[in-house]
């Protein structure tokens, strides 16, 4: 053979690997269908260099100083690292590594234990609270954490301008920046105090959610407006560097006054594509996984090398009505006649085994939970009697809104709007289907672009305050920083919630909820979906990982082998 031809062969061979080398350093860095600007802004903290390292490099946990890299892959990235900021359930992952709160809850369930508090007592009449906070914590800038910055922290939430879940929680709005806390003092180095206005009776509980993290003044006085980017809190883990829709990278906090984590480093990788996600799992280049399609379930548990984990329920899917719009969302009649026209056992199809139908705002694992309620059922006949009282017989045309990442109570959307799409389309209502990505969904329904918009909660706190007071009070119905999409405002409710809220005896609260889910159901401003069991892919290289049912959990107690 010539040298002429040898060469030519080399050549073509090094061609194909090139290519080959180039598909797969695509693979590990995939994105949905967004592209749009709004995902730009989110991070400019590290620069195209880091780019170079393949997913590969910080996805395997047998690098060569045996350093332990536990690798999470999830369908969407986060919106903000600034718990304060956000509601969505992919920054909720990645702060409640970075930050402590006050109380903590206890794994698997919503018992509240000690956390930056190790106690704490309140007045005969529940408006003074006061805390005793642990000596000797850091923030992982250096900085002494005291009860000075708890107070900052408090005010730094009551003068943004963006009260997000501080008003969701505390009744908080730019008429009343400060909700019901009259003030947060500073005792001594070492003792806050908190003054209601009214007794709060999920106050605690509250206080224990992520998005009351305590973050480093110093930090958010450094990087101002970019402080989501560069997240400084006193967790099991320290923010390392975030690479927007590719991963997130955490190092473990050696100096923990908790349980200081068994695995060195945790990467959350951004795989959108569930199926892909699936093969990245049973490959082993990620050790956990959510939003798994339904079907991938009994191809894990058959798999020796996997198992398959379920967060416990205390969620629910939902499309809800834009109530504020004029036109046919602002009638009950037309709103009930859509509950009726959709056809709800075949939506839970769509979940293969891992939901239940929904009739209520929130689950019946929640005390307060209105069982005699019956759900509106499948009726097309009475959707269009309904629809013709109330002068839309010839029909209407809508759009939806639906998310296209996977969540964790609705883990194929596309499929669940062409569902209703459908459905709907047989009553005489025409249906468009509206998709965009996971932080642009959320900032449209929030801003009350939708007609009608898929969304879901999972709890925070175990308590029904903060499904029905979060999810459906006018007070949460604000047009930019909505958790009340629907943008339903009824007074009677809204009055049944506030004297839930300030009641301290559980049986009484337990029946102003039980009206109030009455109401709702006859109002109608939501078709409730499902609450589900959401399943979790896991290595069985991972133990030691009790997925929480407020749907996120501090990572410091699993193990990797």
């Amino acid at each position: 053979m010539s040298k002429k031809l040898l060469w030519s062969l080399f050549s073509v061979m090094l061609l194909v690997l090139l290519v080959v080398a180039g598909c797969g350093g695509d693979e590990g860095a995939s994105s949905d269908d967004s592209g749009d600007d709004t995902n730009t802004s989110q991070n400019d903290n590290t620069d195209n260099s880091s780019n170079d390292s393949s997913s590969s490099d910080s996805s395997s946990s047998d690098n060569s100083d045996d350093k332990k890299t536990l690798v999470f892959g999830r369908g969407a990235d986060s919106v903000s690292l600034d718990p304060s900021k956000v509601t969505d359930g992919e920054s909720i992952y990645v702060t409640n590594q970075v930050y402590d709160t006050l109380v903590r809850y206890e794994q698997g369930n919503t018992e509240v234990k000690e956390a930056l508090a190790v106690d704490w007592d309140v007045n005969e009449d529940g408006t003074v609270w006061t805390f005793k906070l642990r000596e000797g914590v850091k923030f992982h800038d250096g900085t002494d954490f005291t009860a000075e910055d708890v107070v900052y922290n408090f005010e730094r939430w009551t003068t943004s301008g963006e009260y997000v879940y501080y008003g969701y929680m505390f009744g908080a709005s730019e008429d009343d920046p400060a909700g019901i806390i009259e003030k947060v003092e500073a005792l001594s180095d070492y003792e806050v105090q908190f003054t209601l206005e009214e007794p709060n009776a999920p106050f605690l509980q509250t206080l224990a959610m992520p998005p009351f993290a305590i973050a480093s003044p110093d930090a958010i006085e450094e990087y101002g407006d970019d402080y989501g980017n560069h997240p400084v809190g006193t967790g099991p883990f320290k923010f390392v560097e975030w690479l927007k829709d590719d991963r997130i990278v955490l190092e473990k906090n050696p100096d923990y006054f908790g349980q200081v984590a068994s695995v060195d480093e945790v990467v959350f990788r951004v795989i959108p594509d569930n199926s892909a996600r699936f093969m990245e799992l049973q490959s082993g280049t990620i050790h956990i996984m959510n939003g798994m399609n339904p079907q991938d379930i009994a191809t894990a548990e058959n798999d020796a090398n996997l198992q398959i984990i379920r967060r416990p329920s205390m969620n629910v899917g939902y499309m809800a009505m834009n109530t504020s719009k004029e036109g046919p969302m602002s009638s009950k009649l037309v709103r009930q006649a859509i509950n009726l026209a959709i056809d709800k056992d075949k939506l839970i199809t769509l979940y293969e085994g891992i939901g239940k139908p929904a009739k209520n705002p929130m689950p019946p694992s929640l005390w307060g939970y209105n069982d005699d309620i019956e759900d509106y059922g499948y009726d097309p006949e009475e959707a269009k009697r309904l629809l013709a009282e109330a002068g839309y017989g010839d029909g209407f045309t809508v759009e939806l809104y639906t998310m296209s990442n996977p969540r964790p109570y609705m883990p194929q959307p596309k499929l669940m709007a062409q569902a209703i799409q459908q459905m709907l389309g047989e009553v005489g209502i025409e249906v468009k289907i509206v998709m965009n990505d996971w932080d642009t969904h959320l900032a449209k329904t929030e801003n009350a672009e939708h007609d009608m918009a898929f969304l879901g909660w999972t709890g925070d706190n175990g308590d029904p305050d903060n499904f029905l007071y979060v999810l459906l009070d006018k007070d949460n119905a604000k047009v930019g920083s909505a958790g009340n999409i629907a943008f339903y405002k009824n007074d009677e409710v809204h009055d049944l919630l506030i004297k839930a809220q300030t009641e301290m005896d559980q049986e009484k609260r337990t029946e102003y909820y039980l009206q109030a889910q009455e109401i709702i159901h006859e109002d109608a401003p939501w078709l409730p979906i499902a609450h589900t069991t959401p399943p979790l892919g896991v290595s069985k290289k991972v133990s030691n990982y009790v997925p929480h049912p407020t749907g996120s959990e501090p990572f410091n107690y699993i193990e990797l082998d």
